[in-house]
């Protein structure tokens, strides 16, 4: 499939049952959510995916389950974090073998490369597939920054074609527009920056919090990427202390305690991770109900054929 990254991609969360088995119904309600929502991707096998806790037989089964549900209408990605080439390679090859539309790419887990190493890490994946990758560029939670001199080099790799940007450094999408114009695009990593980010040029983000309220994020997009800035401050006013979840350390359990409270998904999450108890999961749940309860109605937006103004 040919594609663009741009729009709304979600990293979706991994739905598991009570005796810690893949959900794929409770899955496919999510997904369906999603897709009627007007997103434009999904990522699956992130952090938010639990990924270190699937063995491939499930990320396989997971990978071909949602391939069949979307039916073309949008691209199925894989993630990669891995800890050595190696291992990364047998990921590309196996999302080759289980039809995936494309990779997005951690620099090596555990290990913090030099320049030289990091660049052939991605270099050495890049060669051996013909699938488009979108690096993930978040030194705040992985330790290792991928610079603009390394984002040079990497363009010999005509493949790798898209950042999904966590810095936390929203001037870096406009240092990236100034040396590389589009030549890669650029997807907002980071929840609680989303208007900051696509303002700034961002061609469209990679969510976490969609997961639990995908038309809000949807209509957020459209709203920004169509220039009405007012509307949107509305929404993300709303939006933020929810968003907010997404920069814990358990972003897991928040968002999928999210998602449970809007119906489309449930709490149960893989050890060793834990679900949340006591004071914790009240006061989460507190933002969550709070989010709810004075949830806009994005419908009229979501129906909208909203123009997307793209860069002069």
């Amino acid at each position: 499939m040919t594609f663009q990254w741009k729009g709304v991609m979600p990293a979706l969360t991994t739905k598991f049952t009570s005796d810690d088995e893949l959900d794929l119904p409770l899955f496919e309600k999510n997904l369906e959510a999603q897709l009627a929502a007007g997103i434009e991707g999904i990522i699956l096998g992130g952090t938010l995916g639990e990924a270190s806790v699937l063995t491939n037989d499930e990320k396989e089964q997971l990978i071909k389950f949602a391939i069949e549900k979307v039916d073309g209408k949008i691209p199925v990605i894989l993630n990669i974090a891995e800890g050595s080439t190696r291992l990364a390679l047998e990921q590309a090859e196996l999302g080759m073998e289980w039809g995936v539309d494309g990779l997005m790419m951690l620099p090596p887990m555990r290990y913090v490369p030099d320049h030289r190493e990091l660049v052939t890490y991605f270099k050495t994946v890049a060669n051996r597939t013909d699938l488009p990758i979108m690096i993930y560029n978040n030194p705040v939670d992985y330790k290792t920054l991928v610079t603009l001199d390394a984002f040079e080099e990497l363009t010999d790799c005509a493949n790798i074609n898209a950042v999904k940007e966590s810095t936390r450094d929203v001037s870096n999408i406009t240092r990236m527009r100034n040396r590389f114009g589009e030549r890669y695009s650029i997807l907002c990593g980071v929840d609680t920056l989303t208007l900051e980010e696509l303002v700034a040029g961002a061609d469209g983000l990679v969510a976490g919090l969609v997961c639990a309220f995908p038309a809000e994020t949807v209509a957020l997009y459209k709203l920004i990427k169509s220039g009405r800035i007012a509307e949107a401050i509305e929404i993300y006013r709303w939006f933020l202390p929810l968003l907010e979840l997404d920069i814990h350390v358990k972003l897991v359990q928040y968002i999928k305690l999210a998602e449970q409270q809007t119906g489309i998904g449930s709490e149960y999450v893989r050890a060793p991770r834990l679900t949340l108890i006591g004071e914790e999961r009240e006061r989460i749940l507190n933002i969550i109900n709070t989010g709810i309860a004075s949830r806009p109605d994005v419908s009229g937006i979501i129906a909208e054929n909203v123009s997307v103004i793209e860069p002069a």
